[in-house]
């Protein structure tokens, strides 16, 4: 076996070259937690006889879902349909237990920023306004929100990694710059906090176009087989972050624990 071609299949590899069949590097995590909106929570989106949309999050269809029973995680989904990290900070994390230390996780994947950004339009900010030492004092902003929730989840477990998620490209606003707004502030964010990456699907996952939205989604969300391949995408992107870079990657089995090497 040459366990360099094995690991890597292609020289100068991309993330999503190659989409993991099997278990995966994930599979590493014991715990995962995911915070994010409808796209996360598994949401299908039916008409009603008069032609209005009726949404339902769908829990085991949740790409999180598909990939935590593909790799026997144990899975904590704290999304929900149209959430934002204003929200979430603000009032639902509360509300729903969430910052509960006995649902900590060893890693956190963080899906926000179409209702933030594309729909309510919330400003994006900057660096500064997140507080590190008190998000309690973060700013009003998409940045200052969402530090805060990756502050207080390092709070609760400190050696945690974590994978920030850009919003995927579409045909019908090419270059959108909301988008683009989020993915360098998601990038910003990771050059901020440790143990932190960005799983880029503005650049490396297929773009989301008629031809796509024709074989995955269901009205305005996914359909079930969107979410199995959302999951794979996610699965495998997280494969190749550990496969390049294993050093970071190596006491993922104590995260939690309190004990570090």
């Amino acid at each position: 076996m040459d366990w360099n071609t094995a690991l890597y299949p292609a020289k100068d590899e991309c993330p999503l070259q190659t989409l993991v069949d099997g278990y995966s590097y994930t599979s590493i995590f014991r715990t995962i937690a995911v915070i994010g909106d409808s796209l996360s929570a598994g949401e299908f989106e039916i008409k009603d006889t008069d032609g209005s949309a009726l949404y339902y999050d769908m829990y085991p269809y949740a790409w999180a879902a598909f990939l935590a029973r593909k790799n026997g995680i144990t899975l904590h989904n704290f999304a929900r349909d149209n959430m934002t990290a204003k929200e979430y900070i603000d009032s639902y994390a509360d509300e729903m237990g969430f910052w509960d230390p006995e649902k900590r996780a060893q890693a956190y994947i963080i899906a926000l920023g179409v209702n933030d950004i594309l729909n309510y339009h919330t400003e994006v900010g900057t660096l500064a306004d997140i507080c590190t030492d008190d998000p309690a004092k973060n700013a009003p902003t998409f940045m200052g929100y969402y530090g805060a929730i990756v502050s207080r989840y390092k709070a609760i477990c400190s050696d945690a990694k974590f994978f920030f998620v850009t919003i995927p490209a579409t045909d019908f606003e090419p270059e959108c710059p909301g988008s683009l707004a989020q993915r360098q502030a998601l990038y910003d964010m990771a050059s901020l906090f440790d143990n932190a990456y960005v799983i880029d699907l503005y650049r490396y996952a297929p773009q989301f176009d008629a031809d796509f939205s024709h074989r995955y989604f269901l009205n305005g969300h996914m359909d079930p087989t969107g979410y199995l391949l959302m999951a794979r995408m996610i699965d495998s992107y997280i494969d190749y972050i550990i496969r390049h870079n294993p050093k970071d990657f190596k006491q993922v089995g104590f995260i939690g624990t309190g004990i570090k090497y």
